[in-house]
Order: structure tokens, then C-alpha cells, then sequence
């Protein structure tokens, strides 16, 4: 399960920013082990928010700038056992993806392509039977709960 981007590295000693994909705060606390998209496995020495955008970590081994910079664009991972448990309403966005987009009468809209997470608000990706992808708020009032591989869309108007 992807927990982080990392991105260019901070300072001299190896530290790198990193973008958190993960709302477990725990994720990323010192003697965390991740692994990265190509295997390696790291493990967290230090991490502390980076302004607005997001982490400056530092990892076991990695101690200076040469070091980090291989790290650059590298993706972060944990066992997909290590997650929590899930509010009622909630769901992995890996679970929305390819299930197919109906309309209250059944009609098919498309398929789940992505989850789009914003600032204020998260939208799912459809990619319409046609191949135009529409962005809808994820919002109670327009998404059913997925049930069965697929999930209800009540468009307001517009969308599709």
C-alpha cells in the first residue's frame, strides 16, 4: 500500500521531503519501515512537517545529499496489513477503482478510473463508456455506497 512520494532531497545530510499519501500520522513515526517501489526498505530515523508540504524525513543510511537525491521520485510503501480499521462510510480508494458507474435505473455511466482527493472536497474519476472521464464530488448526496461491483451515481445535472 503506497504511504508517500518522495521528492528532492532537504539540506546536506540526507533528509528528503516527502508527500504523505496515508492519513495514519503514525506512518512516518521514527522506526517506521517502509519499502520503496524498487524493494529497498528504509526505515524512518526522523520525520517533521515541511510547511504546507508535507514531510522532511530522515531515513537509516541515507546521510548525505548524493544519497537522498537516488531517493528522488521513489514511492513508499506498507503491508497493506499494517492499516486501520475503517469508519463505517469508509473506503480504500483501491477498492472504488474499476467498479462500474451506474445511474439510479441501472444505466451504465462508465467505470471508477481513480479517486481525486482536494482540499476541500474528494471526487471519483468516471470514464464514461465513451472515454471522457468526469470528475463527481464524492458527496452523499450524488454517490450510493458500492455494493456488488458497482456504484450509484445521481448526477444533480451536468455531469455526464
Amino acid at each position: 500500500m503506497i504511504v508517500g512520494r518522495i521528492g528532492r532531497p532537504h539540506g546536506l545530510r540526507g533528509e528528503v521531503t516527502v508527500l504523505p499519501e496515508s492519513d495514519d500520522p503514525t506512518r512516518f513515526a521514527p522506526g517506521s519501515a517502509l519499502t520503496t517501489d524498487e524493494g529497498r526498505r528504509l526505515v524512518v530515523v526522523a520525520a517533521f512537517p515541511y510547511r504546507d508540504k508535507g514531510l522532511i524525513v530522515a531515513f537509516d543510511g541515507v546521510t548525505d545529499r548524493q544519497q537522498a537525491e537516488a531517493l528522488r521520485g521513489a514511492v513508499v510503501g506498507a503491508p497493506v496489513s499494517t492499516r486501520r480499521t475503517l469508519e463505517e462510510d469508509e473506503f480504500w480508494p483501491e477498492d472504488l477503482v474499476g467498479l462500474q458507474a451506474v445511474d439510479p435505473d441501472g444505466e451504465v455511466l462508465g467505470a471508477v478510473a481513480a479517486v481525486d482527493f482536494g482540499s476541500a472536497q474528494d471526487r471519483i474519476v468516471v470514464r464514461t463508456t465513451d472515454g471522457r472521464d468526469v470528475l463527481v464530488p464524492f458527496v452523499d448526496e450524488i454517490v450510493g455506497d458500492p455494493s456488488g461491483g458497482r456504484i450509484e451515481i445521481r448526477d444533480p445535472g451536468g455531469l455526464f
